[in-house]
């Protein structure tokens, strides 16, 4: 199917409209709706993205060895991973995260180029991630500096970098050690954080969950997806939607995407922001719910905490 799925000309967040009310109702009604929107007037340029794609392709492209010497840990979650799950799951992908500031990241020294190009992405997606942040709060009859707080001076927003191969990247050998794939090249999921910007490449198979069915996300040249997350959700007091979405099996070429998930701080204890209406949820700190999300990515611990696990 194919999704209908909102585009929305994000140009005037840059201020230079007089105007901006019918652009925050635009957002918060995608936001309200399916909870998934594409953007154009982004304000980040093609050359960039461009490069961006380089990049990818080239990490990607290393042969094993070297990409297993910038492997993730369950105390460092930033870097290589070839075996992530999702809902328990062993998705079908490979995976790079990094964060802008963090001392942490695995960086490849093959590529002198690399580390460079992808902070230039990370504080574009930052910029525009704050913008929409600022609109969204407006959206909910909120001084659009409400939620700013807890990202300033620091967030623990981090860009991943996604490969869908057509075939399994764990090894042969080692995948009796590992959990079996799933049916899914990711498995159904709603992101943890605030938003989600997503630079996706023209192959599709993402799809969004929607009156009961899935929808397509068709990709749309020099847009990004958008999508709310939980702690957003929490946020709007269920106003805003974080929906669930995955992706399909890749049968014919490989997928790349570049998911940028934009989160608080860890100490950020979120709860209902509109209090003309009753919470409907407990207060989440962000930092316990993101830690606990991320073990359950690393290995199988049961059940995956969801912020239906705070609901009131």
């Amino acid at each position: 199917m194919c999704a209908p799925i909102p585009i929305v000309d994000v140009s005037p967040l840059d201020g230079a409209a007089t105007d901006q009310a019918p652009l925050v109702t635009a957002i918060a009604s995608a936001a309200h709706g399916l909870g998934f929107f594409q953007v154009l007037g982004h304000g980040i340029s093609t050359d960039l993205i461009d490069r961006v794609w380089v990049q990818t392709n080239a990490l990607f492209g290393l042969p094993m060895d070297l990409k297993q010497t910038l492997l993730r840990t369950k105390e460092n979650p930033l870097g290589y991973y070839d075996r992530e799950l999702t809902k328990n799951r062993r998705d079908l992908k490979e995976v790079f995260d990094f964060a802008a500031m963090d001392g942490t990241n695995r960086w490849p020294q093959t590529l002198p180029d690399f580390r460079s190009t992808l902070i230039e992405y990370f504080i574009a997606c930052e910029l525009l991630s704050f913008r929409l942040l600022g609109a969204l709060c407006v959206g909910l009859g909120l001084p659009d500096t409400t939620l700013a707080c807890h990202f300033r001076p620091v967030h623990t927003g981090f860009v991943r970098l996604n490969h869908y191969p057509i075939d399994d990247p764990v090894l042969q050998a080692a995948r009796e050690t590992v959990a079996p794939l799933g049916d899914m090249a990711l498995n159904h999921h709603s992101d943890a954080g605030a938003l989600t910007l997503l630079l996706q490449d023209d192959v599709g198979g993402l799809q969004v969950l929607a009156d009961g069915g899935w929808i397509d996300v068709t990709p749309l040249n020099g847009a990004l997806v958008v999508n709310v997350g939980d702690m957003m959700q929490i946020w709007s007091n269920d106003r805003y939607h974080a929906t669930r979405h995955r992706v399909q099996p890749v049968t014919d070429r490989p997928r790349h995407s570049i998911p940028f998930f934009f989160n608080p701080a860890y100490e950020t204890d979120v709860s209902p922001l509109v209090a003309t209406e009753s919470p409907r949820y407990r207060t989440v700190n962000w930092g316990e719910f993101r830690r606990a999300r991320a073990d359950g990515d690393y290995a199988d611990y049961g059940h995956e905490i969801q912020i239906t696990d705070y609901r009131v």
